[in-house]
């Protein structure tokens, strides 16, 4: 992995975290390759706020760094085309957005270092050995979220809950992740889990629909399949009063009611600390996979009303952020 110039073009950056950017006149910019999955608010969120490290750490598109996004709009003979394309480029450092383009990505090479963000379990989808110790060219952070939390949380806006509705994509790693986790810690909480499981995104719609009269709420895991389809989620669920809970902030403000979890800008920009050890000479199978540091609360109140329900006052007391 040939990381030396970008090393060079780093030095000249305040360790400070200033931007200085200079001329950079003499030295190579670091070629950074960007590949998702698909496009929805959660992802382009990450996108977004692993530039802004960068940026505000002098790097500059168009100067000393050069930014090859590639979105593979869903298709998974696309992302692998993507995938080997980077890997022949020889890219100086990857960021591979969700799941998916994480395990393309990380298939086509072993050298190029790969930062991974909105990837649920690296361990369980065979990139890293470990969470402390990736022992691998892969590091970056996890979206695990606080499935335990999302799910008292429907219990505290929807007080009588019984069945709760999961639609999630049963061939994404991630979301097969997820769901264990809510199967085992739904019974504790007096709740009955109801999958509705899909394996594209023009599924998405009838599943929500076949929730109908069965389910008291529905939850929506951190799935970029669902995620990316989550209007039509939403249309069919406000229509029935369906109450949804997003296992991350971008969906609440789309429409879902609410959840505790992770703000993927953040993740991206913690993602993006990382990118700049990696540069300055870290390797990532010697940097342990992160979890976001800080996680939110974030209610919509126009949702809650077009669902019907009443946020109690001691919850909005908590919220980071209620959408009106």
């Amino acid at each position: 992995m040939a990381l030396a110039m970008a090393v060079l073009v780093l030095a000249g950056c305040g360790a400070g975290g200033g931007k200085q950017t200079g001329s950079n006149e003499g030295t190579k910019p670091v070629k950074l390759g960007i590949i998702q999955i698909v496009e929805h608010p959660a992802l382009d969120a990450a996108r977004k706020g692993f530039l802004e490290t960068l940026a505000a750490n002098g790097y500059e598109e168009g100067k000393n760094l050069q930014v090859d996004f590639q979105n593979a709009q869903g298709d998974q003979s696309t992302l692998q085309t993507i995938a080997r394309k980077f890997a022949q480029d020889k890219k100086d450092l990857i960021l591979a957005i969700a799941t998916p383009s994480a395990m393309a990505m990380a298939n086509e090479t072993k050298d190029i270092p790969i930062l991974i963000t909105a990837v649920t379990d690296p361990v369980e989808a065979k990139l890293v050995k470990s969470m402390d110790k990736p022992g691998t060219n892969v590091t970056g952070t996890t979206d695990m979220n606080p499935i335990k939390e999302q799910l008292e949380l429907i219990k505290q806006l929807v007080p009588n809950a019984r069945k709760v509705g999961v639609i999630y994509n049963s061939s994404e790693v991630n979301s097969q992740v997820q769901v264990k986790v809510v199967k085992q810690e739904a019974p504790g909480l007096g709740l009955t889990v109801v999958e509705a499981p899909v394996t594209a995104s023009n599924e998405v719609v009838q599943a929500t629909q076949s929730l109908v009269g069965r389910v008291d709420a529905i939850y929506v895991p951190t799935d970029n399949t669902v995620v990316s389809s989550i209007s039509g989620v939403l249309q069919v669920a406000e229509k029935q009063k369906l109450p949804v809970i997003a296992g991350e902030s971008n969906t609440v403000e789309s429409g879902a009611l609410g959840t505790i979890g992770i703000d993927y800008r953040k993740l991206g920009r913690q993602t993006g600390e990382m990118a700049l050890r990696v540069l300055k000479g870290e390797k990532p199978q010697d940097m342990p996979i992160e979890k976001q540091k800080d996680l939110d609360v974030v209610l919509n109140a126009k949702a809650a009303a077009a669902f019907g329900v009443t946020i109690p006052e001691e919850l909005k007391k908590k919220a980071s952020k209620i959408i009106e």
